[in-house]
């Protein structure tokens, strides 16, 4: 998964989790994407700067500076790299700590996620917590058919993918 920092023409700023590049343009080009505070779908990619981890050697910078203005950021494009609030990383935490509780109890299927999901929706198969793998397209089908699915809101690993 990619996680874009995506902003509306009215200058919200917020995250979509994409598959890939071409997701996120084939999800736009649908019109698919909408901003979560106005509903536009005018959103695009904003400019992002990539997460660099700091070096142990180095001294760490007062975070209570305030941080110089970027420049280059185009216009109706708010850009910020500030430190998250508090509250959102607490949010954030709690999320994650529901989907982790919520993983425990759902069983792996991997790539077998749709046929799985049909399975059970049309009585062909008991009826179980499930977490795997599936294309956008193949979830949209799935939600088409009245079967409830969601992404999840973290990535995963795969079971056999994990040390």
């Amino acid at each position: 998964m990619i996680v874009f920092d995506l902003s509306c023409e009215a200058g919200h700023a917020f995250e979509g989790w994409f598959r890939s590049s071409e997701d996120f343009a084939s999800q736009k080009e649908r019109g698919l994407l909408c901003c979560p505070q106005c509903g536009t779908a005018e959103v695009i990619k904003a400019p992002m700067a990539p997460a660099v981890p700091r070096k142990g050697s180095q001294q760490r910078v007062d975070e209570s500076e305030p941080l110089p203005a970027q420049s280059g950021a185009g216009e109706g494009q708010a850009v910020s790299n500030a430190p998250m609030p508090p509250e959102v990383q607490q949010a954030l935490e709690k999320l994650a700590e529901a989907q982790a509780r919520a993983l425990k109890k759902s069983k792996w299927v991997g790539d077998k996620f749709a046929e799985d999901a049909r399975a059970m929706h049309y009585g062909e198969r008991e009826a179980e917590a499930i977490h795997g793998e599936t294309s956008v397209e193949e979830a949209e089908r799935l939600l088409e058919e009245g079967i409830e699915v969601a992404p999840l809101p973290f990535p995963i690993s795969r079971p056999d993918e994990l040390n």
